[in-house]
């Protein structure tokens, strides 16, 4: 699915943008026929309506790095292969562009490059919210959600993130010496900060207290990271929180058979969750 994303993958300069979009006419297309299947989704509440709208990508593959495309940073627009963050972010633009009754695709364009990047705006590979906590952050200042982690019971660590800095021959692009130097300003930035996490041993007690259309992070003891998965939480019929995600067990969106808590438990080096809830 990714070489066929590659192949067909073309960079289109829209009027309306300065920056260059990578979108393929399928995806453009899809985007389209997205916007009219959602539109009979929206609910009283907004986190039901981000489940609904995510449940609609089930079975979509789940496909990595499709963000890493060619020699300069792009708004990549790709439907037909998610990975967890990309999921995440489509779902979100999806569903604050039916809140607000929009349905144009230069209106999703703006709204997706709103959430993935720094501050709003695309300036170059080290604009883009690498690390999720970050992401989590920078979302919250523009007004797109709420970290309720702490409110919840979350408790703040101390850590060292900089993977990016540390591994810096796995991201071609920290070849480039300005790239590099403003990654790891952010880093530096995201340290001074410190972030808030439930651990996983509190997370069953604290259930009660997560919504459905919470975004869900995945909280990782590996140094240097801070989040390893995403997803939203889903309330299922059996009363308990799902994580509904672009899942690299299955390698497709899907509703995780067991329940958030117990899908934690098999996921190796997991130190709990970020809770953010999605505001308009």
């Amino acid at each position: 699915m990714k070489s066929i994303f590659l192949a067909i993958a073309l960079i289109v300069v829209q009027t309306s943008f300065s920056q260059a979009i990578t979108c393929s006419p399928v995806d453009r297309q899809a985007v389209e026929n997205k916007l009219k299947e959602i539109d009979v989704l929206a609910k009283a509440d907004f986190g039901e309506t981000l489940v609904a709208i995510g449940k609609t990508f089930k079975g979509t593959p789940y496909v990595a790095k499709t963000l890493e495309i060619g020699d300069i940073e792009t708004l990549v627009v790709n439907l037909q292969g998610l990975d967890c963050t990309t999921y995440v972010e489509n779902v979100l633009a999806f569903g604050r562009m039916l809140e607000k009754g929009e349905s144009d695709f230069d209106d999703f364009i703006a709204t997706l490059e709103n959430i993935r990047y720094k501050d709003g705006e695309l300036d170059g590979y080290a604009s883009r919210l690498h690390y999720f906590s970050e992401w989590i952050a920078n979302n919250e200042e523009k007004g797109l959600l709420k970290d309720i982690t702490a409110e919840i019971g979350g408790e703040k660590i101390t850590k060292d993130i900089d993977f990016m800095s540390t591994h810096r021959d796995l991201y071609p692009f920290l070849s480039d010496e300005g790239n590099f130097e403003r990654i790891k300003a952010s880093e530096r930035a995201l340290n001074d900060r410190g972030i808030y996490i439930l651990p996983q041993k509190d997370i069953a007690d604290k259930e009660h207290l997560i919504q459905t259309g919470d975004i869900i992070a995945l909280t990782t003891s590996i140094d240097g990271l801070d989040i390893t998965h995403t997803g939203f939480a889903t309330r299922e019929d059996d009363g308990r929180i799902h994580l509904l995600h672009a899942s690299t067990g299955s390698m497709e969106v899907e509703v995780s058979e067991l329940t958030l808590t117990d899908y934690l438990k098999k996921v190796k080096k997991n130190s709990g969750i970020m809770v953010a809830r999605p505001k308009l």
